[in-house]
């Protein structure tokens, strides 16, 4: 049984009353800052939503890419007097367009490719066997670039490389850990299976460490985001439902992710975006959101002592706070966790909080502009004299390392749980 009516922008009719457009989502908009125009910022994408619902206005591609100009980084929503929740307005709204004008091609292929982790992994493993032919090495800045242009790439970014062997190929279902010690269900996350296995590689070593039960269940899929950017919340709805079946099977203490965008989808958008949609499935998310917690969050709370498992790091670190950590207020901990490391140096940078341009598929649609938001980011990591800036999400690393490469910076990424773990993974080499 799904939601009583059909068109999304009457599920948040309400929401958009309560915004009087006094304009200070401008100053926190980061979409505002490479745009420079008012459709960009939140209040103007409220008033083309109420538009939209009176159907007052004509679905054509000016009104699409309007809304397309959000990172859904959900600045505006934290700084609103009134407490709009733009970003669900904004989700509601690309729902309505997507229901009206049909899917973009990009879109409707980014679904096709989500829907299933069968087919991402051997998209993935054909990408890692074919890359030579696609992508040359940068030398200089250990990185790689397409040969030629292609649709909504490029030839100018810099890509990290498709990992050989995805991560969850790499782990049993169930590592056993101490008898009493908490169980944790890993939701790894696409970036960290198919891209950065290593982040995969320092949380389970840092949870072994603890004595945990890690659990890493065989049937989790994409949790949907990408999909969720372009107004096509059928894949997210049926996504959530194979996830949910998934983590289900198994009987534990939490559900962790080392990606802050997968565990805002478990935490946050499953049971505002499909829960409302879907009563059926509202309880049972609403269930998988108390469980879920970030990596960063469960070590502090675990009691980990960086002194045991980060010697070995060394230098001056700064940190990025990625979107999906800093609106949930999971921002000290990985701090505190870097600062308890021996040999490690933090430093904070100007804007740490703010976001450094990915904002999931907007970086494909909009990546000159994605690239104008980094600008500041990028700068601000420099500026600090840091040998290496640290996150806690996948997506953040590669557009913070993209960024900082187009800025010539030989500044090391690395994820908070890959310095935290750096004794540990020595000893397993």
């Amino acid at each position: 049984m799904s939601d009583h009516t059909d068109d999304p922008l009457k599920r948040v009719e309400e929401q958009l009353k309560k915004c009087v457009k006094c304009g200070a989502c401008r100053a926190n908009c980061p979409a505002f800052t490479a745009f420079q125009r008012e459709p960009a910022v939140a209040r103007g994408k409220i008033a083309l939503a109420q538009h939209l619902l009176k159907d007052d206005i004509d679905l054509d591609e000016q009104t699409y890419q309007a809304m397309s100009k959000c990172l859904l980084c959900g600045s505006c929503v934290e700084k609103c007097p009134n407490e709009v929740p733009t970003d669900e307005i904004v989700i509601a709204a690309r729902e309505a367009l997507a229901k009206k004008r049909g899917l973009t091609t990009f879109h409707t292929a980014v679904g096709q490719v989500i829907q299933s982790r069968t087919r991402m992994k051997l998209g993935a493993k054909a990408a890692a066997l074919l890359g030579p032919l696609f992508f040359k090495k940068v030398p200089e800045t250990s990185g790689l670039r397409l040969r030629f242009p292609l649709p909504f790439v490029g030839n100018q970014r810099y890509i990290p490389a498709i990992a050989k062997t995805p991560f969850m190929e790499r782990y049993p279902e169930v590592i056993e850990g101490e008898p009493g010690k908490p169980r944790i269900v890993f939701f790894v996350g696409c970036m960290t299976n198919f891209v950065y296995p290593r982040v995969g590689a320092a949380t389970v070593a840092l949870f072994r460490h603890l004595g945990c039960t890690v659990i890493i269940p065989k049937e989790q899929q994409c949790c949907g985001l990408p999909g969720m950017s372009g107004g096509d919340i059928g894949t997210v709805r049926e996504l959530a439902e194979k996830n949910l079946a998934a983590l289900e099977r198994f009987e534990a203490d939490y559900v962790m992710s080392a990606c802050a965008t997968c565990g805002g989808a478990l935490h946050r958008l499953y049971p505002l975006v499909v829960g409302k949609r879907h009563p059926e499935l509202k309880e049972r998310l609403d269930r998988l959101a108390k469980k879920t917690v970030d990596a960063a969050q469960l070590l502090k709370q675990l009691g980990l002592d960086p002194a045991e498992t980060g010697a070995g790091s060394s230098g001056r670190v700064t940190y990025h706070d990625p979107c999906h950590l800093r609106t949930r207020k999971l921002t000290a901990q990985p701090r505190d966790l870097i600062k308890a490391t021996p040999g490690l140096e933090l430093v904070e940078m100007e804007g740490a909080d703010r976001c450094c341009g990915l904002g999931g598929t907007f970086n494909v649609y909009h990546y000159g502009s994605s690239m104008t938001i980094n600008e500041a980011k990028s700068a601000a990591i420099v500026a600090t004299g840091a040998d290496a800036v640290a996150t806690g999400c996948p997506g953040c690393m590669m557009q913070l390392d993209d960024g900082l490469k187009q800025h010539g910076s030989a500044v090391e990424v690395v994820h908070t749980v890959e310095l935290l773990a750096r004794r540990l993974l020595a000893k397993e080499e």
